[in-house]
């Protein structure tokens, strides 16, 4: 089983490329400390509809540096999609291998039981100009893989989904991520739950809608 150290010290060991469907190849990879720059333009570059629907405390160079300084800190993997060959990231997909006594308390009710040992929090932002473009689903094999190296079992969502982004509910329905229930956000707002259960996602060595090329 890996850990976030060892990902941190070789991030070798998850570096994937995905071919997407209009011939632009994509690097999947850890972040690493020397992303911060990189990281900042993508922040900068997202839409304020994709800041409403994303989870990041700010989008600039101080936010960037404060995500690449907690590499293997805490309990966080960010990992990044990079465009070849211009080496823009135009995707952070990040994994929390901590749940959230909120969570617990909601899929309790549920009838669901959390465990850290075996549950994982994703949360997924594509930039404006990726997003609808099937990298998201492309990734999801392998977002699977690497939550399986750490020992997870099953996926929820970091945050739930707003209620209001159909986008993406058919993408995590799509993905086989099952609703669990409803509830109302920190501000109010409306959303859901979602699980997936990583024995019903095929692994990225042998998935047949894979386009990935180590």
């Amino acid at each position: 089983m890996l850990t976030l150290t060892e990902i941190a010290e070789d991030p070798l060991v998850l570096e994937r490329r995905l071919d997407l469907r209009d011939g632009t190849e994509v690097v999947f990879r850890p972040l690493t400390h020397t992303d911060a720059e990189r990281l900042t333009g993508f922040l900068e570059g997202l839409s304020p509809e994709s800041r409403r629907l994303s989870t990041f405390a700010g989008y600039d160079l101080a936010a960037a540096r404060e995500l690449c300084d907690a590499i293997a800190r805490y309990d966080k993997l960010r990992l990044v999609l990079e465009e070849v060959p211009s080496g823009r990231i135009v995707g952070l997909l990040e994994l929390s291998l901590a749940l959230t006594p909120a969570d617990i308390t909601r899929y309790q009710e549920a009838g669901i039981r959390l465990a850290e040992t075996t549950d994982c929090r994703f949360g997924p932002t594509l930039a404006d100009d990726y997003q609808g473009r099937g990298v998201g689903t492309l990734a999801l094999p392998l977002i699977a893989d690497v939550a399986r190296r750490l020992g997870r079992t099953r996926i929820i969502l970091w945050g739930g989904v707003l209620a209001d982004n159909p986008r993406a509910i058919r993408y995590y329905e799509k993905n086989g991520f099952q609703p669990v229930g409803s509830f109302a956000g920190t501000d109010g707002s409306p959303s859901l739950d979602m699980m997936l259960d990583l024995d019903q996602v095929p692994s990225a060595a042998t998935s047949p809608t894979r386009h990935c090329g180590s």
